[in-house]
């Protein structure tokens, strides 16, 4: 016969429980709360995600005015081309004369170089000048009227002088030939007579000398040395006039830099002061070596200026450069490539009454291709 199972005592105070708010709140709450975290941490993971997008660019590229074209880089350079101005005299400046911005003519004054030394060289020459200039004059108005008087008197003293030695040698000879007298003493009255006549025919010739004047060839002499003194005068005021540097056109300063009290060399390090004509502006155009069989001299060009893309200015052209060379203008761009030869195209266009474009400025470029198709 089976028997009952039996059921302890302590299983059953378990299952007549009642059920408390801590088994309601762990049965119920919990797997609420741990949907609710989980809903919560699929949104965040969604909101927060990566999103990829193409932001507008705060610049719009340029776009070019002609259904086929050819884009190129240019640079904004003065008419006359950038002229880099420097000293060919190294020495220290002593004065600037312009400031950027100024307008300057043709022989107008840049900048001074300190000049004492030259000047000191110059003075010495010109006394050198002054004393071969008095020396041909004196030349010039020779003979001196107050010198042929004592040459006169000198050839007058001389003919008494033999006359005199002469009337002696008459009575020695007498007295020798009474043989009153010695020989020896014969023999000297003859030199003394001798001596006599050579005397007079020196200050005859003194005379006769002083009247001629001086020689064609002392005069041409002093002539030569004047000459060589004018000279080497006139080699320093070139230095000095070199000191002071100046334009050579006309223009508008873009760039100083130099200061008093600088030294410069030759050739400087850079240019000391920059030049250009800015009535009409050109624009240095770098054709890419693979576009130069779609450019066209005569194809129309427009420029626009970084920053105002909307702006165009359209171009004149002006010249080829017709020799290929290595890029030097960079634009920045990461697609540029930088490992190619350029042709340079000249352009110009005129800036009045449009907003001002500068010197040195990057704009970009079109051209009208359609004809080299």
């Amino acid at each position: 016969m089976a028997t009952a199972p039996v059921v302890s005592s302590s299983s059953s105070r378990r299952l007549d429980r009642s059920r408390t708010l801590a088994d309601i709140l762990t049965q119920r709450a919990l797997p609420l709360v741990a949907v609710g975290l989980l809903g919560f941490a699929c949104w965040y993971v969604w909101s927060t995600r990566p999103v990829s997008e193409d932001p507008a660019p705060p610049v719009a590229p340029a776009t070019s005015p002609f259904a086929d074209s050819l884009a190129a880089a240019g640079i904004v350079e003065a008419q006359t081309e950038n002229i880099a101005v420097g000293s060919a005299t190294p020495g220290v400046v002593t004065a600037v004369l312009v400031k950027v911005g100024d307008e300057v003519k043709a022989d107008t004054p840049l900048f001074k170089l300190d000049h004492r030394q030259l000047q000191g060289e110059l003075a010495v020459k010109q006394a050198a000048i002054a004393e071969a200039r008095s020396e041909l004059v004196r030349l010039e108005a020779e003979p001196r009227k107050e010198k042929i008087p004592v040459l006169a008197a000198s050839v007058t003293e001389a003919e008494a002088i033999v006359v005199r030695e002469t009337d002696a040698l008459r009575r020695s000879q007498e007295t020798f030939n009474r043989r009153v007298t010695t020989e020896q003493e014969l023999i000297e009255r003859k030199e003394a007579l001798a001596w006599a006549q050579a005397a007079l025919a020196k200050a005859q010739a003194d005379l006769d000398l002083l009247e001629a004047g001086s020689w064609q060839y002392d005069r041409d002499v002093t002539k030569a040395a004047l000459s060589r003194a004018e000279a080497e005068a006139a080699k320093i005021e070139i230095e000095l006039d070199r000191l002071i540097v100046r334009a050579l056109v006309d223009g508008r300063v873009l760039q100083v830099n130099v200061r008093p009290g600088e030294f410069v060399g030759t050739p400087p390090n850079q240019p000391l002061i920059v030049l250009g004509n800015t009535d009409r502006l050109h624009v240095r155009v770098d054709i890419d070596e693979y576009d130069i069989t779609r450019f066209e001299p005569e194809a129309r060009a427009v420029a626009l200026p970084r920053g105002d893309l909307q702006e165009e200015y359209p171009l004149d052209f002006v010249r080829v450069e017709p020799f290929v060379v290595p890029k030097k203008s960079l634009t920045g761009d990461n697609t540029e490539r930088v490992d190619t030869r350029v042709l340079q195209v000249i352009y110009e266009f005129d800036p009045t009454g449009r907003p001002p474009l500068f010197v040195g400025q990057q704009v970009e470029v079109f051209i009208d291709a359609a004809a080299a198709d």
